[in-house]
């Protein structure tokens, strides 16, 4: 069927199977290497995120310009994910897809969701320990720093409305980049499929739940060891939070339904009995 397509990458409808197959493999994966796989995901994420922050802090750059020079760097962390091989909340949202075949249970994939999410904080939040720990955030005469703190105080700002439907888009691109990297058969093929539409929603300003838990913590931690002045705006764990509720489930109606659910009725509605 490939053939069709004039080139040796998966066919669309080979892709549905194959991200089914591996949605039920995911569901099932013992709790041990489950979770730390998702604190390697988060860890990953984090890195990305971190490359991005580099970029948007050069004062040189025209806006364009850092958006997406700063997505194409972030795109490392999907690309670590999906190559070295991690558990992504975001990604994992199209399990919906074995879920909607009746391949797995409801609570397998809530089991997954929750562990996997849980997982990729605490990896997001410790690689922002380290990096604090480490004086990253002083470089550039502490422009990385109040990068950081710019970039989390405008995500603690942004209403809940506008929140979520970010998460629906950037998670829309996210696991668009998952399901065409899984139609490619090498690692080539696979940073090809990630790069565009990554760079695409890092470009855009859409928001990740993942990034987040890395970007929050670190510009506390940046906050607390140099408070600002009295009067000057704070992040916040509360803000933290509040931006991250409106986030995650955004991710979820993007990446579920957008995708997952989407390419499940277009292709595998129906095709249980003959894959």
């Amino acid at each position: 069927m490939s053939e069709l397509y004039g080139s040796d990458a998966y066919a669309p409808r080979e892709v549905a199977l194959r991200v089914e197959s591996v949605g039920v493999a995911k569901a099932r994966l013992a709790t041990l290497p489950l979770l730390m796989l998702g604190v390697l995901a988060g860890v990953f994420i984090g890195l990305g995120a971190l490359g991005f922050v580099l970029v948007k802090s050069d004062a040189t750059l025209g806006y364009a310009a850092g958006q997406w020079l700063g997505g194409l760097v972030f795109s490392l962390g999907l690309l670590l994910v999906v190559v070295a091989g991690a558990e992504l909340f975001t990604g994992n949202n199209l399990l919906v897809m074995a879920w909607a075949d009746g391949k797995i249970g409801t609570a397998e994939v809530l089991r997954n969701w929750t562990l996997v999410s849980l997982a990729n904080l605490a990896g997001a939040a410790a690689l922002a320990l380290l990096v604090f720990a480490s004086g990253h955030t002083a470089m550039n005469e502490g422009a990385i720093g109040r990068t950081v703190l710019k970039i989390a105080l405008a995500k603690q700002e942004l209403p809940a409305l506008q929140a979520f439907c970010r998460g629906v888009l950037c998670n829309v691109l996210v696991c668009m980049a998952v399901w065409m990297a899984m139609a490619g058969r090498s690692v080539v093929d696979k940073a090809v499929a990630i790069v565009f539409p990554i760079s695409a929603f890092v470009a855009a300003g859409f928001e990740h739940s993942i990034a987040n838990m890395y970007l929050f913590p670190l510009a506390l931690l940046i906050q607390q060891a140099d408070p600002v002045l009295p009067g000057q705006a704070l992040v916040s764990w509360g803000g933290f939070a509040a931006n991250l509720g409106p986030v995650i489930a955004g991710n979820l109606v993007g990446g579920s339904l957008g995708v997952g659910l989407s390419y499940h009725l277009i292709y595998r509605r129906g095709q249980q009995a003959a894959p």
